[in-house]
């Protein structure tokens, strides 16, 4: 750790952190505030919530921000991601805090902006994640675990480095992975599934009515995730012992599959 701490490149990530989160919460949240600020002389008109533009705006500016900041600190801009990564031994356990820290910074410092420019809504709440009505803390919690274990499913899949099958684009599918978890969670929870997303409104908002629900879940969908990925899906042919020195060391090693299998481990260009 003491090394990896020394390095202007780790330092560097932990800020493209911060600034990746800041940019990403205000652009969805914005785009999720903004049917209050309907351009139309309709006085008539009734602002109506648009699912897809919602998603579709989380899930574009996720993608928009691992194109932009991926390669300095992998893009994560999420705990449960960083989380789904330290448990797949490819991140240190110093990098995990540290990228969890910028997470929450970035979360509450753009929707502290946000809180300004629409300062002139009423009872804003700042796209604070709510249980629907009939959902209990148990449901929540359930759609907050699957909706996120496909996002971190997703992600590890990816990002996976002896793949050569992978043809498209990596941050698209990733995007497209976090708008699908908003179209089935969106209406029952507000969507979670990014712990640091919550804490920003949360904290901004002062209300922490069932909070946990958007840590636990999330988390325990990432940790799932990666135990499923790693130990069922595409099982890793190094000791355990051996890959868990990555959460001291911050280097990362490169392994097989656990079988014969046509893939074979992508080599850096």
């Amino acid at each position: 750790m003491a090394s990896e701490i020394k390095k202007k490149m780790f330092w560097r990530a932990v800020v493209a952190e911060f600034f990746g989160m800041s940019l990403f919460i205000f652009i969805s949240i914005g785009a999720a505030l903004g049917f209050n600020f309907p351009i139309s002389s309709n006085k008539t008109y009734t602002p109506m919530q648009d699912n897809v533009k919602v998603s579709l705006a989380f899930g574009i500016s996720i993608a928009t921000m691992a194109q932009s900041v991926g390669h300095i600190s992998g893009c994560h801009l999420n705990p449960a991601v960083t989380l789904g990564l330290l448990l797949s031994c490819q991140i240190s356990i110093l990098r995990a805090v540290m990228y969890i820290i910028a997470q929450c910074l970035g979360a509450v410092v753009a929707t502290a902006i946000l809180s300004g420019v629409t300062s002139s809504l009423p009872d804003n709440t700042l796209g604070l994640n709510q249980l629907a009505g009939g959902i209990n803390s148990g449901q929540g919690l359930g759609i907050e675990i699957i909706a996120t274990l496909q996002l971190v499913l997703c992600v590890l899949a990816t990002t996976d480095r002896r793949r050569t099958d992978v043809t498209g684009s990596a941050p698209l599918a990733i995007g497209l992975s976090v708008a699908l978890g908003h179209l089935l969670a969106i209406d029952y929870t507000g969507c979670g599934i990014n712990p640091a997303r919550s804490f920003g409104s949360a904290l901004v908002a002062n209300d922490f009515t069932h909070h946990w629900i958007f840590w636990v879940g999330p988390l325990l969908g990432g940790a799932s995730a990666a135990l499923i990925y790693d130990f069922i899906l595409a099982p890793r042919s190094s000791d355990v012992t051996d890959r868990m020195k990555v959460w001291t060391s911050g280097q990362v090693e490169e392994y097989d599959l656990d079988a014969d299998d046509s893939r074979v481990e992508m080599k850096p260009k």
